[in-house]
């Protein structure tokens, strides 16, 4: 397996994904569709831990995968404004295959011609782009959603927890009083809430939109991130009941 070295998480993600179609490509080969995951979560339930930790599983024990599983959460913006060649200070704006293929999606899935596609737009078809390519971990903005009507290789997870516990590591994760915790809560479950309903359609909270909920409450992260990964590896990827 090739490792990530460059800190552009993109353009090193995406220059092992290209040799690996050259090389299928030379061998007169179709490249082997590969799984992603999709991450849901409220906030304070440890998507971004969870997140880190199932990325370094699936390195550690995905030995058939020919590029590393790559983890964009914090980074998916980012990663939205280098595909796109979009300048950097829009990311402040940025609420929360083959090409022509992409496109009859975004069209579909939206019911519009790209010619009008908005930001939102914009960052669904990356996170179409990623889930095609495989080895993508995504986290947040409506992933599930975009990528599970057209892509059967995906594996879809939303984490929840009580609300005092996701207080309580809100409060630990970022140095907060209890009062900023209990408002940060609020309004990040709110806002998430919302940016899938205004752009999809769809309740969040809606357990059918899942292959899996998993509370953390009870169990720890690093078991989350071996039940996950144990199960893309058995299951999704090997076709193992």
């Amino acid at each position: 397996m090739v490792e990530l070295k460059s800190s552009d998480v993109w353009g090193s993600y995406i220059a092992c994904q290209s040799r690996c179609f050259e090389k299928a490509r030379e061998n007169e080969q179709q490249k082997k569709p590969e799984p992603f995951i999709t991450i849901s979560r409220q906030t304070g339930a440890g998507g971004i831990t969870v997140g880190e930790k199932l990325a370094a599983y699936l390195r550690k024990h995905d030995q058939g995968a020919l590029c590393p599983w790559t983890l964009f959460d914090r980074n998916l913006i980012a990663t939205v404004l280098a595909e796109h060649h979009l300048p950097q200070n829009l990311a402040r704006s940025m609420p929360e295959g083959k090409i022509s293929e992409v496109q009859d999606m975004m069209e579909e899935l939206f019911e519009l011609s790209p010619s009008v596609l908005t930001l939102v737009h914009k960052t669904s078809e990356t996170i179409l782009h990623l889930a095609q390519m495989g080895n993508a971990i995504v986290v947040g903005r409506g992933a599930n959603v975009i990528t599970r009507k057209f892509l059967p290789t995906g594996f879809h997870v939303r984490l929840i927890g009580s609300l005092e516990m996701r207080i309580r590591h809100i409060q630990d994760y970022y140095h907060l009083k209890r009062e900023d915790a209990v408002q940060f809560v609020k309004k990040e479950d709110d806002g998430r809430k919302k940016y899938l309903k205004q752009n999809f359609d769809k309740d969040i909270d809606n357990p059918l939109l899942y292959d899996a909920i998993i509370n953390t409450d009870f169990i720890s992260y690093d078991d989350v991130a071996q039940m996950i990964g144990g199960q893309v590896i058995r299951v999704v990827k090997n076709g193992k009941e």
